[in-house]
């Protein structure tokens, strides 16, 4: 060992302990507006079907006709990738996964919708008959992993019915049961701040009545007007609207074509890759980044049906968006029909199948101190687990063969994935 070094200081002590005292609000606002992911598992994709025409057996519908359509359309692992435009490499393996998600967890988000697609006679009806059935395929083991509904908007021409929807839903789910832990709702056409602390004071008077823990329910916040990114004073409404929701609020979920008819847009040019919805996800990103609040991106409007020429067409088009929205750390959106989710889950299969071995490496060689080509900080590490952990969340990995590059298991990532907030900044010259 070498000499020892004589250490100094300058400053006594009490300066430390009054720069701490003076940002000790400070570092308590950080905590509570930025507490960081929640560490749980965000579905791929979210199904809306309308709160008329959801049933028993609509989650196993979906898988059948989406595996009716790859049996239609691409039979086999070479047709589907030359379809997609999907290597060689990666054909038989994606392929192989797909058939195999759409045979034991075809949608993993579904929300009954009572908004723009319903089209029922007797919503209190159709409400209660959806948490009745909801109940009874969370008892059964047939639900997605996510299920709730959306209701209407708190404008004032429907809030009076969203309001009682909301109700009766809720209130049937506790009548069949209680609440399951999967349950998400979904506010609609926000446009205020003060909308979403009405729907908070809304919940909040729900679980007082039904003695139940209070901020049990969440819900997430749904994208659809220019207002919503940028208010009348200039400032990011969204930011705002997080906030107001008091630690409720699970997502952000970009609606593309009523944000798109908001602002003029054509509706041959309303997609999710237009200019106007990437300027209102990359605001939606920055304001939830650190809350826990995830985003989800939109939908495509154009549906994998008819001819096989046509179909491909329509497949190739929501795989790109699929992947392009992948790569920009969207890693949600909106399925509107059965042959959408083929491509949606090739498109985040093979997302997470080529990058898997160089992720799974570069957080060995960070984890063990090895090195390697590239040099990563403790935040690059953060995403390379979360990185893995999505994909086998989804069914892209498998955890053995993660485990076998990584040398860790599911607890090891997990801990990579959410650090304590102080690990970010004082590990970083490892």
């Amino acid at each position: 060992m070498g000499q020892q070094e004589k250490v100094s200081t300058s400053l006594a002590g009490a300066v430390s302990e009054d720069i701490s005292a003076s940002l000790a609000a400070v570092d308590a606002e950080l905590d509570r507006r930025y507490p960081g992911d929640p560490g749980t598992r965000q579905p791929v994709h979210t199904v809306y079907v309308p709160g008329n025409a959801f049933d028993a057996g609509t989650v196993r519908s979906w898988g059948d006709q989406a595996l009716a359509a790859l049996d239609e359309h691409a039979p086999d692992p070479a047709s589907f990738a030359a379809a997609l435009g999907l290597s060689e490499s990666l054909a038989e393996d994606v392929y192989g996964r797909v058939r195999a998600k759409l045979e034991r967890e075809p949608i993993e988000d579904l929300r009954v919708d009572f908004e723009d697609g319903y089209a029922g006679r007797d919503e209190d009806q159709d409400a209660a008959r959806a948490a009745r059935l909801i109940s009874e395929a969370y008892a059964g083991g047939t639900a997605a992993p996510y299920m709730g509904i959306r209701m209407k908007c708190m404008e004032s021409a429907v809030r009076d019915r969203g309001i009682r929807t909301t109700d009766v839903f809720l209130t049937g789910l506790l009548e069949h049961g209680g609440l399951p832990d999967g349950l998400v709702l979904t506010l609609p056409k926000v446009t205020f701040p003060e909308q979403v602390t009405a729907f908070v004071r809304l919940l909040e008077a729900f679980e007082k009545a039904h003695g139940l823990d209070a901020g049990r329910l969440g819900f997430e916040i749904q994208i659809e007007t220019s207002q919503a990114i940028l208010a009348a004073d200039g400032t990011a409404a969204v930011a705002r609207m997080i906030g107001a929701a008091e630690g409720r609020a699970t997502g952000l979920h970009y609606g593309t074509f009523d944000y798109s008819a908001c602002l003029g847009v054509s509706a041959a040019y309303q997609a999710s890759d237009h200019p106007a919805a990437d300027h209102a996800k990359a605001i939606m990103q920055v304001a939830a980044a650190g809350t826990g609040v995830r985003v989800s991106d939109g939908s495509t409007n154009v549906l994998p049906v008819g001819t096989t020429p046509h179909v491909h067409e329509a497949w190739r088009l929501h795989y790109g968006l699929t992947r392009r929205a992948l790569a920009r750390a969207y890693y949600q959106g909106w399925d509107m029909h059965p042959g959408h989710i083929p491509t949606r889950y090739a498109a985040v299969f093979a997302f997470y199948r080529e990058g898997f071995e160089a992720a799974a490496k570069r957080l060995s060689a960070y984890a063990n101190h090895t090195g390697g080509d590239v040099m990563d900080e403790p935040a690059t590490a953060k995403a390379l687990s979360s990185y893995l952990l999505r994909g086998i969340d989804c069914g892209a990995l498998d955890t053995a063969e993660v485990d076998a590059l990584t040398g860790m298991n599911r607890s090891d990532l997990d801990r990579f994935a959410a650090p304590r907030r102080g690990d970010l900044t004082s590990a970083g010259d490892r």
